[in-house]
C-alpha cells in the first residue's frame, strides 16, 4: 500500500498540473486533496491495522473498513471525468481515460490478492465514470461507457486469477513452512535419539571399562597365586585339579583380553607397522594352529598354497584371519573350510569360505556389531563375546583394508579380505618359529629389589609371592608418598606398578616421581586393567613398558627380565645373562 502512495499521488499531481485552467482551478485541486486523502487514508488505515495485528477475528473487520475505504479512492478517481469530459480538449480527455485505465491495470497486482478490495474500488470508479458518461448526448460516450465496463469485465476474470495464484503461493509458503517445521521437529528428534544414543554408547563403554577393570584384579591375582602353587609339591590328583583350574583362569583371561582389544580399537591406541611379507608363512602358522579345532568338530581344513606378497601389519592382519578362520569353524558343522588368496587388481584377495550354517541378508551388517552372535541365545562362553568380527572390521579400517561377506542360509560363508599387495623388498621369515621363552626361573631375578605400587591387597600380595618365589625382594607401596618413603630407606632396582591408584594418581606418576627422587631412570612396568579407551591413551602415551592384567607369570617374568637387562643395574647377586627374550610391554592388536 504504501508504494502505491507515491506512485499514485505522482499521478494526480501530474494530471492536475496538465489538466489545470483557470475555468477548472478550483475543482480540479478538490479533486486533487481527495485522491491524495483517500490514499493516504488506506495506507494509515493499513499501518494502524498491522501494528495492532491481524487475526482471525478481526479479518471480516478490516475487510469492511477497507473496502469503504477503496469505495472512497474508486469514486475520487472516477470522479476526474466529471471534470474533464465534455470541458476539455481531445487529447486531454485522451489522456484522462489512459490515466484511469493505467490505475484500474494497477489495481489488479495491488488489490486482487484480497478480492473485495479490487472489486469495491473499480465498481466505484466505473460506476463515477459511466454515470457522467451515460448522460452526455454523444452515442460515441455511451458506447465508452459499455467499453470501460467491459474493460472492467476483463480486468476481473485477471483479478480472480491472480487472486488464485496469490492464494496458491501463500498455501505453498506456509505448507513449506510446516515442513520446515516437521523436518525440525524431526531433526531435533533424530538428534536427540543419536544423543541418547551416544549416551548409552558412552555408558556401555564406562560399564564394560568398570566391570573389566574389576574383572580383571582378581583373574590376575588368581593367576599369580595359581603359579605361585603350581611351584609347590603336589599330588597327583592336586596337580590334576590345579590344571583344570588353570584352564578355566586362562579361558578368563582370554575372554578378558578380547574385551581389551575392542577397547582398544575404540581408543584408537592400535598403530599399524606395515610391512611387506609372504602370505604362506602366516596361512601355515594358522594352519598348524587351528587346525585341531576343526579336527575336532570333524571338518576339513584346506588351505591353497600361495606365493602373493601383502602390505600390511603381520600381527594385526595375524589376528584378523585368526578370528575369521575361528568364526568359520565355530559356525560349520559338517563339511569344511577353505582358505585361498586371488590377486584383484593391485590387491589380494583372501578368502575364507566355509560350509557352515550361512547368514540371513538382513543380518550382514548386524554382525560386525559388538556382541551380537547368531545361534548363541544361551550366551555359551564357548562360542566367544561376540566381539571377533568388530575387532576383525576395526582393524581393517585401520589398516584401509576392506572386507565383504557373501552368504547364503544354510550352505555357508565366503569372507573376503582385500590387502594391497607388497611393494619393494620383502621381510622375510616374519612368522618364523619363535625361540623357547619358557621361564627359566633359576637365579635370574635372584636378589633383585623390586618395589611394587599396587592398591589391591589381593594383587599385591600374589605378586609378592611370585616375585620372592622366583628370588627377588620386594617391597611395596599403595601411593607416590608411600613409594618415595621406601626408595630413600632402600635402593630399589626395578618398579612395578598398577596404573590406576588411589587419590587420582597413576603408575606414571609414581614412576615419573621415583626417578625423579633417585635422579637415575629406573626399569619400571606399569600392569593395568583399565580398558577404558581414555585411560588406555594416557597409560601409552607415558611411554614406560605395558603390561594388561590378567598377566601370565611368564609374560611377566620375559618383560622383568627384558628392562632390567636394558638397564645399567643387574640384579645384586649377579649380571644376568643375555636371554635372546624380547619385552612385550605392550600388544599392539
Amino acid at each position: 500500500m504504501r508504494s502505491s502512495l507515491y506512485l499514485g499521488s505522482a499521478l494526480a499531481f501530474l494530471l492536475t498540473l496538465i489538466l489545470l485552467e483557470p475555468e477548472n482551478q478550483t475543482i480540479l485541486l478538490g479533486w486533487l486533496a481527495a485522491v491524495v486523502a483517500s490514499r493516504i487514508l488506506c495506507v494509515s488505515y493499513a499501518s494502524i491495522a498491522l501494528k495492532r495485528g491481524i487475526d482471525a477475528d478481526n479479518t471480516d473487520q478490516h475487510i469492511r473498513h477497507m473496502c469503504l475505504i477503496k469505495i472512497l479512492e474508486g469514486a475520487a478517481w472516477g470522479s476526474l471525468v466529471w471534470i474533464v469530459i465534455g470541458q476539455a480538449s481531445l487529447a486531454e480527455q485522451l489522456l484522462t481515460l489512459a490515466s484511469l485505465a493505467g490505475v484500474s491495470g494497477n489495481a489488479v497486482s495491488l488489490l486482487a490478492p484480497v478480492f473485495p478490495f479490487y472489486l469495491s474500488m473499480q465498481l466505484s470508479q466505473l460506476a463515477s465514470m459511466s454515470s457522467k458518461l451515460l448522460i452526455m448526448d454523444d452515442r460515441s460516450f455511451v458506447v465508452l461507457a459499455m467499453g470501460c465496463t467491459l474493460y472492467l469485465v476483463g480486468q476481473v476474470g485477471q483479478a480472480l486469477m491472480a487472486q488464485r495464484a496469490s492464494r496458491e503461493t501463500l498455501m505453498l509458503r506456509f505448507e513449506n513452512l510446516e515442513l520446515i517445521e516437521r523436518l525440525q521437529i524431526e531433526s531435533e528428534r533424530a538428534e536427540s535419539a543419536r544423543g541418547r544414543a551416544e549416551e548409552a554408547n558412552l555408558a556401555k563403554s564406562k560399564f564394560l571399562a568398570a566391570a573389566s577393570h574389576d574383572l580383571r584384579q582378581p583373574v590376575h591375582a588368581q593367576e599369580l597365586f595359581l603359579e605361585v602353587l603350581a611351584r609347590s609339591e603336589l599330588s597327583p590328583v592336586q596337580s590334576k585339579i590345579l590344571s583344570n583350574a588353570r584352564a578355566a583362569s586362562q579361558a578368563s583371561a582370554q575372554m578378558l583380553n578380547t574385551l581389551l582389544d575392542f577397547s582398544r580399537i575404540e581408543a584408537g591406541v592400535v598403530e599399524p607397522q606395515r610391512k611387506a611379507f609372504r602370505l604362506q608363512p602366516l596361512l601355515h602358522k594358522l594352519e598348524n594352529e587351528l587346525g585341531s579345532l576343526a579336527d575336532a568338530k570333524n571338518l576339513v581344513y584346506r588351505c591353497r598354497e600361495t606365493a602373493f606378497a601383502v602390505d600390511s601389519d603381520p600381527s594385526l592382519l595375524e589376528l584378523m584371519l585368526r578370528n575369521l578362520i575361528t568364526n568359520a569353524i565355530r559356525y560349520t558343522h559338517t563339511g569344511g573350510l577353505l582358505i585361498g588368496c586371488r590377486k584383484r587388481g593391485a590387491q589380494v584377495q583372501i578368502e575364507i569360505v566355509d560350509t557352515g550354517i550361512g547368514i540371513a541378508p538382513d543380518q550382514t551388517r548386524a554382525i560386525f556389531r559388538e556382541f551380537h552372535q547368531l545361534g548363541n541365545p544361551e550366551r555359551d562362553r564357548l562360542k566367544g563375546l561376540g566381539l571377533g568380527l568388530a575387532i576383525t572390521e576395526g582393524l581393517a579400517n585401520s589398516l584401509g583394508h576392506r572386507i565383504s561377506l557373501i552368504s547364503q542360509v544354510g550352505r555357508g560363508s565366503t569372507f573376503r579380505l582385500h590387502v594391497p599387495l607388497a611393494q619393494g623388498m620383502l621381510i622375510e621369515e616374519v612368522f618364523k618359529p619363535s625361540p623357547d621363552t619358557s621361564p627359566l626361573y633359576s637365579k635370574r631375578l635372584q636378589g633383585l629389589r623390586v618395589l611394587i605400587v599396587e592398591d589391591d591387597m589381593i594383587v599385591r600380595q600374589g605378586m609378592i609371592d611370585l616375585l620372592e618365589n622366583w628370588g627377588c625382594e620386594c617391597r611395596t607401596a599403595e601411593s607416590i608418598s608411600e613409594a618415595e618413603e621406601q626408595v630413600t630407606t632402600w635402593s630399589v632396582q626395578a618398579l612395578i606398578s598398577d596404573y590406576r591408584l588411589r587419590e587420582n594418581q597413576t603408575g606414571a606418576q609414581v614412576i615419573s616421581h621415583v626417578r625423579e627422587v633417585l635422579g637415575r631412570p629406573v626399569p619400571a612396568l606399569i600392569i593395568t586393567g583399565d580398558t577404558a579407551p581414555a585411560r588406555l591413551r594416557d597409560a601409552r602415551s607415558s611411554g614406560i613398558p605395558l603390561l594388561h592384567k590378567p598377566v601370565s607369570p611368564s609374560q611377566l617374568y620375559r618383560s622383568l627380565i627384558s628392562i632390567v637387562e636394558a638397564s645399567s643395574t643387574p640384579p645384586a647377586s649377579e649380571q644376568l645373562e643375555p636371554t635372546g627374550t624380547t619385552a612385550s610391554p605392550e600388544n599392539r592388536a
